[in-house]
């Protein structure tokens, strides 16, 4: 019997996860039996992701770069990559800011349901902790995000997540330092690295085996801790809107992907799919890390120089549907408190969306501080800032779902593009868990 592909698996494990924590929430013990004895699968997946992504990056940056012999083809991957991501994100804040003029979603928000929301969420920690990270950021000087990339510690770095840039200019410092000192002296520790990419790569293999099981458990988490369901309704409108915007965002990336990279877009998503539905169960571009890159290199044919570069730093900086969220929150929140935003307010939204998204770390929640950053630049009263967030914080984790989602894809789009323009988009070479078992079985 033929075996079933794995994003099929995936979302199966989603919706039965899904089906489960609706029928717990219908028993009063549901809540707690999932916490006790579903929840902790999903995050020990979620651990496992996190655990490889930093040797991952490490591994195949370091190839990557040293397997490219010519600094000035670095260079010229860099820019493009960089280029291609600003001009992404643009594209999507317009869309978000154009659907949310013409939709108006904050206009059928009641003075009761914000008086009702407001008081929910009154003291909230949640909230209380992106307005103070929010507000230490804001406090940053205009070149701190380029002292932030800096590691004074690489092994500090690598033993936080969030710290995946100063991951990433360790890795490319440390290979284009391999590339200065010749091929033969940097052989052996180019070595070791091959053969570390080789075995986190088989990593991922074998922590996929588990997905659909873990995409269960998560899902059914979200499904029993999820907030009150009239809540949820009143802010319908606004959340539609975002939907909206991030569904055209894949369809531009689907254009994108046809017009330049000449392959079926139908053939894209059904490629990067488990990146997707993990992206989306996880909320996470930074846990989905290991699978974008095993599914753009092993299952699209992107090469592993182009792959181990712009995939990391797309997981870092490229917040395309985040941002795009930035603008539908921001205008939208401003229209439910009765506030007129003018044209240059608006493209101020447009400037602080992008230049938040690339100083925002890929973990779950990081939007609502970017817009928190993003309502200070155009002067929102900072006594409704805590309103503001109270508003949108009930659907905040579904749409961070979805926006995560769309991140992924932009990334492996990117990489699609970059690699075609490059010359380095070659056939798929698909591994499986169990490749060289016979090499280890009697």
């Amino acid at each position: 019997m033929k075996k079933l592909a794995l994003h099929w698996q995936i979302l199966i494990g989603m919706i039965l996860g899904i089906a489960f924590g609706f029928v717990m929430t219908q028993v009063d013990w549901g809540k707690e039996f999932v916490g006790d004895w579903i929840e902790p699968f999903g995050k020990i997946f979620v651990n496992l992701l996190k655990l490889i992504a930093v040797p991952l990056i490490l591994a195949s940056l370091i190839k990557g770069i040293s397997d490219l012999k010519d600094i000035a083809k670095f260079r010229n991957m860099g820019l493009r990559t960089v280029v291609i991501y600003i001009a992404t994100t643009v594209i999507a804040i317009s869309i978000g800011l154009v659907l949310v003029n013409v939709f108006e979603p904050g206009e059928g928000i009641s003075q009761q349901t914000i008086d009702n929301l407001s008081a929910t969420y009154e003291g909230n920690s949640n909230i209380q902790g992106k307005l103070a990270t929010a507000a230490a950021q804001k406090d940053a000087g205009p070149l701190q995000a380029l002292v932030d990339m800096v590691p004074s510690n690489a092994v500090a770095a690598m033993s936080n997540n969030s710290l995946m840039l100063q991951v990433i200019f360790f890795a490319i410092f440390l290979g284009i330092s391999m590339l200065l000192i010749g091929e033969k002296r940097a052989q052996p520790l180019k070595d070791f690295f091959d053969s570390l990419n080789d075995v986190v790569l088989k990593m991922v293999d074998l922590i996929m085996l588990f997905a659909p099981f873990a995409v269960f458990a998560l899902l059914a988490t979200v499904v029993v801790t999820s907030d009150d369901p009239e809540v949820l309704l009143a802010l319908l409108y606004y959340a539609l809107t975002v939907v909206a915007g991030l569904v055209l965002m894949i369809v531009v990336y689907c254009v994108i992907f046809a017009l330049y990279v000449k392959k079926s877009p139908l053939w894209f998503l059904k490629q990067i799919a488990p990146a997707q539905l993990l992206a989306f169960s996880t909320s996470s571009s930074a846990a989905t890390l290991p699978v974008t890159m095993e599914r753009v290199e092993e299952h699209m044919g992107v090469e592993k120089e182009v792959a181990s570069f712009v995939l990391p730093v797309g997981a870092t900086i490229n917040m395309d549907g985040t941002s795009l969220y930035q603008a539908v929150a921001a205008v939208f929140v401003c229209q439910a408190l009765g506030i007129d935003l003018s044209l240059s307010a608006q493209l101020t939204i447009v400037l602080t969306a992008l230049l938040a998204s690339i100083g925002s770390a890929a973990v779950p929640g990081a939007g609502m501080v970017m817009l928190v950053i993003v309502l200070e630049s155009i002067d929102f009263p900072s006594d409704l800032l805590p309103v503001a967030l109270a508003l949108i914080f009930a659907v905040d984790r579904p749409l961070d779902m979805l926006r995560t989602t769309v991140n992924v894809t932009g990334d492996a789009t990117v990489a699609s593009v970059v690699a075609k323009s490059l010359g380095k988009f070659g056939k798929p070479k698909v591994k499986d868990w169990d490749d060289h078992l016979d090499e280890v079985s009697s």
